[in-house]
């Protein structure tokens, strides 16, 4: 630039940041496109420092150098971020990556196994419930498979005190289900091994 047009001070009057674009538009692309090898990023980037240029006109100070020095401490800070934003990015990708998304079976079959354990602690509190008597007859039938006799013996009761038992547990955990008289589906499981 020759002395008889010297480099206009940026300035938030469009007229002059006008002059100001033209005359450091090639050098502001040519500090982009030395950084970067896409055209649209190059074209971006040029655009974000401009934008960013006549946002902070009124922060330049001559003292403290050139327009164009001042402008390059821009540029230099918007690419910057920019591929700060980039690297959080292909961090963010990478982290993903290998991992497949849920499609609308997985959301399915995760929403069933989220029900059944909610229903499992609720069984689960409900057995916790029963006296220790009724609970042991209950296991040994339900949970462990066997008949009512083979249960009495293990637990050195008559059949007829382990069938009296059996039937309370049954009959508490009936009870204790929500929605009177309906049995969600572990109990009644729970309650048809036990009969």
């Amino acid at each position: 630039m020759s002395a008889e047009h010297p480099i206009a001070p940026p300035s938030r009057d469009p007229a002059a940041f006008a002059v100001f674009y033209q005359q450091q538009f090639d050098t502001v692309l040519g500090f982009v496109t030395r950084r970067t090898d896409s055209v649209h990023l190059a074209a971006d980037l040029t655009a974000d420092i401009f934008l960013t240029a006549l946002e902070q006109a009124d922060r330049y100070d001559a003292r403290r150098g050139a327009p164009v020095a001042w402008l390059y401490g821009i540029s230099r800070n918007v690419l910057a971020a920019h591929f700060r934003g980039s690297v959080r990015e292909l961090d963010a990708v990478a982290r993903i990556a290998g991992q497949r998304m849920l499609d609308d079976q997985d959301v399915s079959a995760i929403e069933g196994r989220i029900d059944a354990a909610r229903e499992a602690r609720g069984l689960a509190g409900r057995h916790a419930a029963l006296s220790e008597p009724l609970r042991a007859v209950l296991d040994l039938v339900a949970v462990d498979g066997l008949a009512v006799r083979e249960a009495a013996k293990v637990l050195g009761i008559s059949a007829a005190t382990a069938r009296v038992r059996l039937h309370r547990a049954r009959k508490a955990l009936q009870k204790a289900v929500p929605q009177a008289g309906t049995a969600s589906t572990s109990v009644n499981a729970l309650l048809e091994a036990a009969s």
